[in-house]
């Protein structure tokens, strides 16, 4: 019988969602879902331990409890011939030798779980390694971010040296999880490369602290067998075949080749509670002003993809309805708010908001930041600034587009992918408006899972490569949004306000000093 199944695993900021995909037909057959035990410790640990603010945690027991229910679910009593692992970066662990995650065997210690991407509390360590800087930094645009690996290894080190001394492994969690799968410490190559400043042939960055080498270990590029399922995992879940796993991708990265995101000139915005947007390139071009980073093999094999970004998305919308909810469940709060937003009109709608409400990605690197809201008064609705919100994020997306345009780098199709792009039409009609283009969003679910499918089919051989693959398993249609020039004319003088807004330093000061309570 010969193996006729992929399996993709996409892990998330709250859960974890698995899709089993027939080799044959291309179909998705199956799906599953499953939410974290622990969530996202934001306020303390699950024994009581108080966290500070800026904090974001995670247990890395949740990931193998999702693992095991998710593999289950699909693969049980199933020849399966790849699984593929997309997981949300940057969010590493300390860890033994063996492989054992520091929370287990010091549950008390904040330092010894998982630093979710969202971790804010490690920018000052990000500042002081820009401040010195070094030749690492060049793709990156000079500086690291606070949610990246480098800054918060200095934080462990510095805030817990004891903590620092126990960990044998600093790994990223995807990669951790394909440790755990096939028993192999196989790194990524795009975690690597875009979280801990990677460089083929020069390695990781020296300098910046003694002993982190020792810590890390040379990835393998995307596309890559880490190895095969375990016997004690093919025991837990019931999965038969040759069950051959890769090594893990950045959650943001994977979606590409599923929605068709294999070639030059590919603009995606991966939409999720953050956003990333990347761009791929035959050619390499100076990292342009302001984005995040650019590798090579780290997303698409034989492409550079250049990446940008913005800290917060979805949940800011998310915490607005939260915060401010119109009915009994959040889903009908969204299905309220949408529709009354769709009737505001930019020009009748004269609010401006600034979308760092996690902080800002691209172009300033700085959790640090807040949210801002300039023009509201006393007639000021509900709905009118959820509207502003949703401009605002697709704002901030403009100014990514625009970073990249300077740079010289064409851009022949722009694609949005998420479940927040296929279930919300207003936001993504909004993004078209305010940039002026056309967007493609491909009609797929679970478009994540399906490209970390996609990847494991690479690497178990299901496919010779990612034009393969994405023809096989990938999107078939795609629903297009063309931009309303009346209402792309009107967006302008609010895009000039939110721009001058964003470029203002007594504004930026004022956000760090509320920060720090320096007032």
């Amino acid at each position: 019988m010969s193996d006729n199944y992929l399996i993709g695993l996409d892990y998330g900021s709250e859960s974890a969602r698995g899709v089993l995909i027939d080799t044959v037909s291309g179909r998705q057959i199956a799906s599953h879902t499953h939410a974290y035990r622990h969530g996202i410790m934001t306020r303390q640990l699950d024994g009581g331990t108080l966290l500070p603010h800026g904090w974001a945690l995670q247990n890395a027991a949740d990931y193998l409890e999702a693992a095991e229910i998710i593999l289950g679910k699909l693969g049980r009593g199933r020849r399966v011939a790849s699984i593929g692992v997309g997981f949300t970066a940057s969010s590493p662990l300390p860890a033994t030798r063996t492989g054992i995650a520091l929370s287990r065997l010091q549950p008390d210690n904040p330092h010894a779980y998982v630093k979710l991407w969202k971790h804010g509390a490690a920018q000052q360590y990000a500042d002081a390694i820009n401040a010195r800087g070094g030749a690492f930094l060049a793709h990156f645009g000079g500086r690291l971010s606070g949610e990246w690996l480098l800054a918060k290894a200095v934080q462990i080190a510095t805030e817990s040296p004891a903590t620092w001394k126990a960990t044998d492994k600093f790994i990223e969690s995807g990669d951790w999880l394909v440790w755990q799968l096939t028993g192999n410490e196989v790194r990524s190559l795009g975690f690597a490369a875009y979280k801990a400043q990677y460089l083929d042939g020069e390695g990781y960055p020296e300098g910046i602290l003694p002993d982190l080498g020792s810590r890390l270990t040379a990835p393998k590029r995307i596309g890559s067998p880490a190895g095969s399922l375990t016997e004690a995992w093919r025991k837990k879940t019931g999965i038969e075949g040759n069950a051959v796993v890769a090594v893990a991708v950045i959650d943001s990265h994977v979606v590409l080749p599923a929605i068709g995101a294999v070639k030059t000139g590919s603009l995606v915005g991966a939409l999720g509670t953050s956003a990333a947007y990347l761009l791929l390139s035959e050619q390499y071009q100076p990292l342009p002003e302001g984005i995040e980073g650019v590798a090579r093999d780290g997303s698409i094999r034989d492409l550079w993809c250049y990446e940008a970004g913005q800290a917060s998305f979805g949940d800011t919308l998310s915490w607005f309805v939260k915060q401010f909810p119109r009915a009994d469940t959040p889903s009908e709060s969204f299905r309220l708010y949408n529709h009354e937003a769709a009737s505001y009109y930019p020009d009748k709608n004269p609010l401006v908001a600034l979308d760092w409400w996690n902080g800002n990605r691209v172009p300033l690197a700085d959790s640090r930041l807040s949210g801002m809201l300039v023009g509201i008064g006393m007639d000021t609705t509900a709905t009118a600034i959820y509207r502003t919100l949703m401009e605002s994020l697709c704002f901030g997306a403009r100014s990514i587009v625009e970073l990249f345009e300077a740079g010289k780098i064409e851009i022949d199709r722009v694609l949005m992918t998420s479940g927040l792009a296929q279930n919300n039409p207003l936001l993504v009609q909004i993004m078209a408006d305010v940039m002026d283009r056309p967007i493609d969003v491909p009609a797929l679910d679970n478009p994540t899972a399906v490209g970390a499918a996609i990847h494991g089919a690479v690497a178990g051989g299901v496919v010779a490569d990612y034009h393969e693959g994405a023809a096989r398993f990938g999107a078939r249609g795609y629903r297009q949004y063309k931009p309303d020039k009346t209402q792309a004319a009107a967006y302008a003088p609010l895009y000039r306000i939110y721009r001058n807004m964003a470029a203002s330093t007594d504004v930026r000061r004022a956000m760090h000093s509320l920060r720090s309570a320096d007032v």
